[in-house]
């Protein structure tokens, strides 16, 4: 039986600006936090950079063709902050906004709507020297960027994403440090997940002081755990310590100007000068829908036994004696990026989060894509598993929607393949294949999969 999702439904593609456009150093472009990483030996695989990438600055045409011919009707795209604000100040770099109303221009003559990401992750450097996100100067300073935009691109962008995936900002950023800038303090991550959250809020009242009508959200990365004792306490409280730090943190702010007390406990004095009095009052916003990423769930198994090491937390200032890893009936289904493959999860997420957060107006599926081993054979790229995984995950989703969640889009992560953050360009996500010698693009077997659905608007 043919399984449709809404009349309206909004099918689309995504992308982020560093790992895509290349041009680092044209147009007056300023440096940002992974110009400067990737540039750092030993912080991205095979010392990759995203200098090059897809080019997509001087190709965005034959890409805009290339969704067109998928029949999309959306195209989620980050908007690169050095490239208006060089420095991260008030200076202006005309021929960076210039190069986003091309690409907006070109998306709207194309009949695919624009949907604007702010920031996914190439801040300035320039701000980054002022100490980044954990500093709480950088608030107005977003304030002042999504203004901008707003006043620039608002007459033809109606929909708005504040950050993409805070949590990776702050604890993959500031706490483990294997994305830039870097660092590895539990007190700035901290820091950066109050600054985020902060940021969205502001953002979101820069944007509606420019176009009222604007839909404006936050897209988080967010998963399940899955627990597999519920009589053991410390398995419990480590599944809802990590639910609070990775899924409610950001949710639980626009809401209600309040983070997780639990959290903030086991955070101790680590937050206590981070969080000033009239925060809540600040971090409350209204925020018209919640972009989701999500890509696998997680698993909260058993404590490990008393002699085995303690495990600190990367992205949590506590010890973690709890084993994480997928159970064994999963262990053979991983991606390319040993992620577990676990397509109910999407379904079961979306239900999760309309269940507990009904005031959310509708969501949105932000990213949700694969990594695989692709093998190029007489010039096809033949994805057989991720296609499978884009079948399976829709169709978990179209369950959800048909039950009465109000997701309202699908974007497939990603567009093309590109730089992979700290993997380089070893770890392939693309529908779409980039000879990254030739730049040549090839879509593979899923986007003509992903073509069919979207012009049957099911599966």
């Amino acid at each position: 039986m043919t399984q449709h999702f809404p009349d309206n439904f909004l099918w689309g593609t995504a992308t982020a600006s560093y790992q895509i456009e290349g041009a680092s150093d044209v147009d007056g472009r300023g440096v940002s936090i992974w110009d400067t990483f990737s540039k750092t030996p030993g912080k991205v695989v095979n010392g990759d950079t995203g200098d090059v990438a897809c080019d997509h600055y001087n190709r965005f045409a034959e890409d805009i063709e290339i969704m067109k011919d998928l029949g999309v009707k959306a195209y989620r795209f980050s908007i690169a902050w050095p490239r208006l604000f060089p420095a991260g100040d008030d200076v202006r770099e005309e021929r960076g906004f210039a190069f986003y109303n091309r690409l907006i221009d070109a998306l709207i003559a194309a009949d695919i709507e624009p949907m604007v990401t702010l920031y996914h992750w190439d801040l300035p450097q320039a701000l980054e020297d002022k100490g980044g996100w954990a500093n709480r100067s950088i608030v107005d300073a977003f304030a002042k960027y999504a203004k901008a935009c707003a006043e620039a691109f608002g007459d033809r962008v109606s929909n708005w994403i504040t950050l993409n995936e805070p949590w990776c900002v702050s604890w993959l950023g500031y706490s483990n440090g294997v994305h830039a800038p870097g660092k590895k303090d539990f007190s700035l991550a901290i820091a950066a997940a109050h600054h985020t959250a902060l940021s969205h809020a502001a953002a979101s009242r820069a944007i509606k002081s420019v176009r009222p009508s604007a839909q404006v959200g936050i897209t988080l990365n967010m998963t399940n755990n899955n627990i597999e004792d519920h009589n053991d306490p410390e398995v419990l409280a480590f599944a809802q310590l990590s639910d609070e730090n990775l899924n409610r943190w950001w949710i639980d702010a626009f809401l209600t100007g309040k983070y997780p007390q639990n959290l903030l406990d086991t955070y101790g004095d680590l937050q206590k000068d981070v969080i000033k009095a009239g925060d809540a009052d600040l971090l409350k916003v209204q925020t018209d829908f919640l972009g989701i990423n999500y890509y696998a769930d997680g698993f909260v198994r058993s404590a490990r036994p008393e002699d085995k090491p303690y495990i600190e937390g990367g992205f949590m200032p506590f010890p973690q004696r709890v084993d994480t890893s997928a159970p064994a009936d999963l262990a053979n289904s991983l991606t390319a990026m040993g992620w577990v493959v676990t397509p109910h999860g999407l379904g079961n997420l979306v239900t999760r989060v309309h269940k507990t957060w009904p005031e959310i107006p509708y969501l949105m599926i932000t990213e949700n894509g694969s990594s695989y081993e692709d093998v190029v054979l007489n010039g096809e790229i033949n994805d057989v598993e991720r296609t499978d995984y884009l079948n399976r995950h829709l169709e978990s989703l179209q369950k959800a929607v048909a039950d009465g969640v109000p997701v309202k889009g699908y974007f497939a992560w990603s567009l093309l393949d590109n730089f992979e953050w700290a993997e380089g360009y070893a770890k392939r996500f693309g529908i779409v294949y980039v000879d990254y010698q030739t730049l040549k693009r090839t879509p593979k077997s899923s986007a003509k999969r992903f073509k069919e659905i979207v012009s049957t608007n099911g599966l």
